[in-house]
């Protein structure tokens, strides 16, 4: 099973930081990697409520679920208030090598009146490779650094 690791620096307060992880809006907003565009189609931020996001490429690079769209859906496994968010998610897909449920776990740590956010996306499908993973996370976590403090 192939996973990754990522970590982000937030100045903000947890309860900020969750208050935004789950505030569909705000999801549209950050949880994109760059080159993409976000659209929330259901989002029911509670312990075995749904969501469901497609992110569209602005350049012509090829998606998952159509020829440039990458939809995914899932469900939130568990939410620990300013602390835990474990969700699963899948992508909408016809190919085998794309498919497949993952597990993302996001930690919040205190750190000194600010938060360290811990990511672990787990059971990437073959078809992902973990440093692109890795790097369109890191890019939505600078966004949501950058959302978050400016409120």
């Amino acid at each position: 099973m192939t996973s990754t690791r990522v970590s982000q620096h937030i100045n903000a307060s947890r309860a900020a930081v969750y208050r935004t992880l789950l505030d569909p809006q705000a999801i549209a907003q950050w949880r994109v990697p760059n080159g993409m565009t976000s659209h929330v189609h259901e989002f029911d931020a509670r312990e075995g409520g749904s969501f469901r996001v497609s992110l569209t490429y602005t350049t012509d690079d090829a998606g998952k679920t159509t020829a440039h769209t990458d939809t995914y859906h899932g469900r939130f496994l568990k939410l620990v208030e300013n602390e835990q968010i474990i969700e699963v998610v899948e992508f909408e897909t016809t190919d085998p090598a794309m498919q497949g449920e993952m597990t993302i776990t996001t930690s919040l740590v205190d750190a000194n009146g600010s938060t360290d956010l811990h990511g672990v996306h787990e059971g990437l499908p073959p078809g992902v490779a973990p440093a692109d993973n890795e790097y369109g996370w890191q890019q939505s976590l600078k966004k949501l650094a950058a959302l978050v403090e400016q409120r």
